[in-house]
């Protein structure tokens, strides 16, 4: 992918026990980590692992939308990999070919591609699964800890100049099974 801003990857392989719980709690964290308005925070217990999230009604139904529509997706056909991905975007002055003002379009500047791969692990295997998995969450969130405070991270984000509600910049949260975007 040719993009002009950063990507961050996140890879997770999931069971079918956990899948909704642990993308919802990832989820949580990647806008916890980029929302820059007033944000209630909340926590999520998963394997022993605590992530933070946003208690904020509007991005729960998006997230919990959006989380659905994967399961479905996953559910319903023969590929078991999916992504989440999450853009970040500003809105920019959109000009014609003569330099003429015509609106606006959104711009990102950042995305966040959630990797995910449902297993089902024997049942003697599901404790080291669980341990596997509580690892990659560690690991997932030290990618965003790390990302979202260094140098790159913070020169990616635009000049806030809205502060308006939760986020000055508009999110979109798209799902893929097998390639093909749903929902």
């Amino acid at each position: 992918m040719n993009a002009n801003f950063p990507i961050v990857t996140i890879d997770v392989i999931l069971d079918r026990h956990s899948a909704k719980e642990v993308l919802t709690a990832i989820l949580h964290s990647i806008l916890f980590h980029r929302l820059f308005g007033t944000v209630k925070p909340q926590t999520f217990e998963v394997f022993d692992v605590t992530m933070p999230g946003v208690s904020d009604p509007e991005m729960e139904q998006l997230m919990t939308e959006k989380v659905d529509i994967f399961w479905k997706g996953i559910e319903s056909g023969a590929n078991k990999r999916g992504q989440i991905i999450v853009t970040f975007s500003e809105k920019k002055a959109k000009k014609s070919w003569f330099q003429v003002y015509v609106g606006e379009e959104e711009v990102p500047w950042e995305q966040w591609i959630v990797n995910a791969e449902m297993r089902q692990p024997k049942s003697e295997d599901q404790q080291e699964f669980n341990a596997n998995l509580a690892s990659t969450l560690l690991k997932a969130l030290n990618v965003m800890l790390t990302y979202t405070s260094s140098e790159r991270g913070r020169t990616a984000v635009p000049l806030i100049t809205n502060a308006a509600g939760i986020s000055p910049f508009p999110i979109k949260i798209a799902v893929k099974v097998g390639g093909v975007e749903l929902g």
